[in-house]
């Protein structure tokens, strides 16, 4: 899923559970809940593969998807702390992917890189068309929105 998808849901749960503690962790759980729909992801390829020297417009796509996110929950929130914490937990699984590729040795981040794949790769065996994968997006960008108003 796109990192705007999971800062937007996480933005919504902090914006709606004024418990700080349930609201970070129920923003975490919603990036694993998120990467089990179906999804359209773009390549990152140059950055998974480590060639740091070809990354640079991966990283331009990472920036402005999460420049995008940060924009919409900038325009719909009231824009609390804990708005922007939820966001940031809610997108720290990809983040430890990046670690995991900086780091490899790193056994915990193996773990959960692990554990990642496993979410992210429950439906893929099954044949969801590329509308339905873009829509399923679409359909989290807005109900997120809707939340947080």
């Amino acid at each position: 899923m796109i990192l705007i998808c999971h800062l937007l849901a996480g933005a919504a749960i902090g914006a709606n559970i004024s418990n700080p503690v349930l609201a970070l962790s129920l923003a975490l759980l919603s990036h694993y809940f998120l990467d089990v729909l179906p999804q359209l992801e773009y390549s990152i390829r140059n950055i998974q593969g480590g060639h740091w020297h070809k990354s640079f417009f991966d990283f331009f796509k990472v920036f402005l998807d999460i420049a995008f996110g940060i924009l919409l929950i900038l325009l719909f929130s009231k824009n609390t702390p804990l708005i922007f914490a939820a966001a940031f937990i809610a997108i720290l699984p990809d983040g430890f992917t990046l670690l995991n590729i900086i780091f490899q040795k790193n056994k915990l981040l193996n773990k959960h890189q692990q554990f990642h794949q496993k979410i992210n790769s429950i439906g893929e065996n099954k044949k969801i068309s590329l509308f339905w994968k873009i829509s399923v997006q679409i359909l989290v960008v807005l109900i997120a929105i809707f939340f947080l108003l």
